[in-house]
């Protein structure tokens, strides 16, 4: 069971899996309510449902063509089953009540676009509504999913959110730190009865895994994203304000939203396709150029975003390494192609010159160290070697001389990509390429590289001082987890061991 679980969880983006976590909990909450567990029926409920989902939708459509800022299905419809879990459900004849649904999905879709800067918008949508009408009709969300007969759901499929994303840092950081402030600021003796309300009778839990780990409104490091979890955690205590205003969910997300903001990238970047070069068997390199220059380290990745008419249930955004150097003009988007592709490879594959892709969400920590004398080891599997094409290329770029090892695993030789990229590399600062076919059948008779599959022999045989080395792992996730635990067998210490991680994978 769990395995088939793993399969499917890995099977579908991050957003995709949101999106279906959110409308299990809508089904168990609509079966709950047909017997009585919960405080609306199940004609409030599904009224509700399409009341936000519907506003949310136009909304989004007409803002979007406004701004003339690509739309993402995926987004519209997170944000109106947000809103559904967290707006108890108003009966038909509560006009009040429907208004409420109605104005607060408009403010949610109009944020993204109208409280925004460079095209990128600053807070939650869902959170920024709430707050907004509370503090205006003084009407706000009552946050039902938080019921004991949801809890078991809510925490499964929150852990398969926050395993998939890995961003157990910032949820433990929000959750411990929204627990102390909250024993520290509540008059209640009895710490059971404190526990049992902060964990089952408040929203924590839902707004851990959803709100905290949302990653267009999240900083782009672990260390940052750990102080955004204790800001908003510090602030989550219902006992927390300033003079009449007492701390709620909302509140506390939008302050959190604010230091996100502050510490990360700032723009949204419309790239326009210069040309496609083909690199290896099905590996296409495209060339973006970008009205304004993009600051990034090299190593980091972007959010690429693409309009879709009929995107399938991968949806319209991926998480892609930039492969070009910060020191190059032109942005690099490595690509490997298999057969049978999504709606969005399709479409990317099909771009001509001078079409148009949308690229934010600046972000990753796979970056070169600070320390210039620090003996390094890349491992890459397939197209895992984007990263290292970058961070290569800003050595060679800047005459930067490091002590560097990449062992470059491919299938067959035509795989291999950007091998002009690591033959500069050699001549240059003499860094050390150990090229590795798995297909040992395919390979050329006067193939001088290895053959097989990269193991701890191989690892020793060519680089003796692999102990004194960090090592950084770029590849497939069954790769890079194999590749940890070959690596930890040898001794190497856990501290020295980096991996390329995408949230939306």
């Amino acid at each position: 069971m769990l395995s088939l679980i793993d399969k499917f969880v890995n099977g579908i983006t991050m957003y995709r899996l949101i999106l279906y976590y959110m409308l299990s909990l809508l089904l168990v909450a609509a079966v709950l309510s047909i017997f009585g567990v919960l405080p609306f029926s199940l004609l409030a409920l599904v009224v509700s449902v399409s009341i936000i989902t519907a506003t949310c939708w136009v909304t989004n459509t007409i803002f979007g063509k406004v701004f003339e800022v690509p739309t993402n299905v995926e987004s519209i419809y997170i944000t109106s089953l947000v809103l559904s879990l967290i707006i108890t459900p108003p009966t038909l004849f509560d006009p009040a009540g429907l208004w409420f649904l109605f104005w607060t999905s408009v403010w949610a879709m109009a944020s993204k676009y109208i409280v925004a800067l460079n095209k990128k918008h600053i807070f939650n949508p869902a959170a920024f509504a709430v707050a907004l009408m509370a503090l205006t009709i003084n009407q706000s969300a009552s946050w039902w999913v938080a019921t004991l007969p949801l809890l078991p759901f809510v925490l499964i499929g929150g852990i398969l959110i926050t395993r998939k994303i890995h961003r157990f840092d910032v949820v433990l950081s929000f959750i411990v730190t929204s627990t102390i402030t909250i024993f520290l600021t509540t008059n209640q003796p009895n710490i059971l009865e404190t526990l049992h309300k902060t964990f089952i009778l408040s929203p924590l839990l839902f707004f851990a895994f959803v709100f905290i780990t949302e990653p267009l409104t999240s900083p782009p490091t672990r260390e940052l994203r750990i102080v955004y979890g204790a800001i908003v955690g510090l602030l989550f205590a219902p006992a927390i304000h300033i003079g009449p205003v007492y701390s709620t969910p909302e509140l506390a997300m939008l302050a959190g939203n604010i230091f996100s903001y502050l510490v990360s990238p700032k723009k949204r970047h419309l790239l326009k396709l210069k040309e496609k070069v083909v690199y290896g068997k099905d590996i296409i390199d495209f060339i973006f150029s970008a009205p304004n220059a993009i600051k990034f380290r090299a190593g980091q990745y972007l959010e690429w975003t693409l309009s879709l008419k009929h995107p399938d249930n991968r949806g319209n955004r991926r998480y892609f390494t930039i492969a070009s150097s910060p020191t190059e003009k032109e942005i690099h988007l490595g690509v490997k192609f298999y057969p049978e592709p999504s709606t969005f490879k399709k479409s990317l594959f099909e771009l001509k010159p001078g079409d148009k892709i949308m690229a934010s969400q600046l972000a990753g920590d796979f970056v070169l160290p600070p320390d210039k004398n620090q003996k390094l080891a890349f491992i890459a599997g397939g197209i895992g070697i984007t990263p290292f094409r970058s961070m290569i290329k800003y050595l060679i770029d800047n005459d930067e001389k490091r002590s560097l090892v990449l062992f470059y695993s491919n299938r067959a030789l035509s795989e291999i990509a950007y091998k002009d990229i690591l033959d500069q590399a050699e001549q240059k600062f003499s860094m050390k390429t150990v090229y590795i076919l798995t297909d040992i059948n395919s390979c050329p008779i006067d193939w001088k590289g290895c053959k097989g599959h990269l193991d701890a022999k191989m690892i020793a045989t060519e680089m003796p001082d692999y102990r004194e080395r960090t090592f950084y792992i770029s590849g497939s996730n069954v790769m890079v987890v194999a590749f940890k635990k070959t690596l930890k067998d040898m001794g190497v210490n856990s501290r020295q061991i980096r991996v390329d991680f995408f949230p939306g994978f």
